[in-house]
């Protein structure tokens, strides 16, 4: 079974969203495993301490190495082959390429990052990965774990209705995803393009391609640099 074993400060925040829509049916399903860890049930002292003020000085606090070491090394050891990812805005950016080796693996080992960030040495010292989801700021690393999580868990078999529904999404060949329309045929004075509805599968897929490649030129230019995949 794909597990996924989060470390965080707030457990309560666990499942949300994940234990929803497709990611809580695969859950229910036992397609895959959450468990969640508490750092702070290695914490020092009567108030369980888990971070204390920078070296050096500077504002906030830091994750301590030694509290989150222990609480990593209660539940994994070295023989586990999953990847530790550290969610942090200075990792390597978040892809749907990566988002698919890492579905396609035995599971996730995730550290949600607080206040200024965790102590170097045990980022390095336990093989952690840094990943962002973005170039911005958030409070915490639980909200990224649950959108690396849920790009994830959709991709696993069994989760998903229509498997072909993955091949035609946004950053495959790195394009993205063809407008879309459904019912009403019109709406508001707009109508659904009426190659849609002429039942001509080609011509459809090729209008598809064209609406595709015009929305990167104009969205993301920066993907088609990473080469199309299309013939």
């Amino acid at each position: 079974m794909w597990t996924a074993t989060l470390f965080t400060l707030l457990p309560e925040m666990f499942p949300g969203p994940l234990g929803q829509s497709l990611s809580g049916e695969g859950l229910r399903q036992k397609i895959w495993e959450l468990q969640i860890e508490d750092i702070r049930n290695h914490g020092l002292g009567r108030h369980r301490a888990v971070d204390d003020t920078p070296a050096g000085g500077g504002p906030g606090m830091v994750i301590r190495a030694d509290v989150l070491s222990a609480s990593l090394d209660s539940v994994l050891d070295a023989a586990d082959p999953r990847p530790r990812l550290l969610m942090s805005p200075r990792g390597r950016p978040l892809s749907q390429a990566q988002v698919k080796t890492w579905a396609q693996g035995p599971g996730l080992c995730i550290i949600c990052g607080r206040f200024e960030g965790v102590d170097e040495r045990v980022i390095a010292a336990r093989g952690m990965q840094e990943v962002s989801i973005g170039d911005y700021i958030l409070s915490g690393g639980e909200i990224p774990a649950m959108a690396l999580l849920d790009a994830c868990v959709r991709l696993l078999p069994g989760v998903m209705g229509k498997s072909a529904s993955a091949l035609e999404e946004s950053f495959e060949n790195n394009r993205l995803e063809y407008p879309q329309f459904t019912r009403p045929r019109e709406w508001e004075g707009h109508a659904i393009p009426e190659i849609l509805l002429s039942g001509d599968h080609a011509k459809i897929a090729k209008w598809r391609q064209a609406q595709s490649l015009e929305l990167t030129k104009a969205r993301r230019p920066d993907l088609l640099d990473k080469g199309d995949g299309q013939t």
